[in-house]
């Protein structure tokens, strides 16, 4: 299936690594010309050299709103545009309830709901004046299904995405598509940082007894950033192999 992204300009935050990186890899193999950033200089150009495609490796630190912003700008700069926006982030520490403190919620909203927005304001005007654009954030199955141990996530991007709920109706007249992809367990360096040792015990209790293979999630977001996806909005998708629970 021709997804239509040949020309079309991308860029991909935190993607060095884990499910950013695969959705950088998947957009450019798909014939997108992909910026895509980490804070970390020679770990981005190796991703980059990786990819192959002409990716253009950039050093920004998107945990704050300044890095952010300043991500999208140079990424316009490089690419001459930005049609695709692809957030994404590091998450915050592990912990729950009784574990965190209340000045941790800060510095998580920060990197993981203020940053992004940051960046579809930076995004935004460009595609309205073209009438075209898709954002798709990445964010965490558990803003559906909230994990105990990491309410620092959940309460940041729950946030994040109530806002990418409204942007998708604010901005569907202008031809702009938001979604949001919400990874359950994949086979990163983020679930080994997590689970540790017990990534096989993780993987077992999963329906289909495996981590989710972070390349087919990247195919799931070039999709959604393709013209095959123009009626796709205001969606927040579980890729999960089956683990959430609800029916909604």
């Amino acid at each position: 299936m021709d997804l239509g992204l040949t020309g079309k300009r991308a860029a991909v935050a935190a993607a060095s690594r884990g499910l950013g990186y695969a959705t950088a890899s998947a957009l450019a193999a798909e014939g997108a010309t992909v910026a895509l950033c980490s804070r970390d200089r020679e770990r981005i150009e190796h991703a980059a050299r990786s990819i192959g495609h002409d990716a253009v490796p950039l050093v920004h630190d998107v945990s704050h709103v300044d890095g952010a912003a300043a991500f999208v700008l140079e990424a316009e700069t490089a690419l001459g545009g930005v049609d695709i926006l692809v957030t994404n982030s590091g998450g915050p520490p592990p912990g729950g309830f009784v574990d965190v403190e209340i000045d941790a919620y800060a510095g998580a909203f920060e990197a993981n709901a203020r940053a992004a927005i940051a960046m579809t304001q930076v995004a935004v005007p460009a595609m309205r004046s073209r009438g075209w654009g898709r954002i798709v954030a990445i964010t965490t199955l558990g803003v559906r299904q909230p994990a105990p141990h990491l309410i620092l996530s959940n309460v940041a991007r729950a946030g994040l995405t109530a806002y990418l709920k409204t942007l998708a109706t604010t901005l569907a007249p202008d031809g702009i598509t938001v979604n949001s992809v919400q990874p359950g367990l994949h086979d990163t360096e983020r679930l080994r940082e997590i689970f540790g040792d017990n990534t096989a015990q993780a993987a077992a209790a999963l329906p289909p007894r495996r981590l989710g293979d972070p390349s087919d999630f990247g195919a799931i977001v070039a999709f959604l950033c393709s013209t095959r996806a123009d009626f796709v909005n205001g969606a927040a998708l579980q890729v999960d192999g089956g683990s959430y629970p609800g029916l909604i």
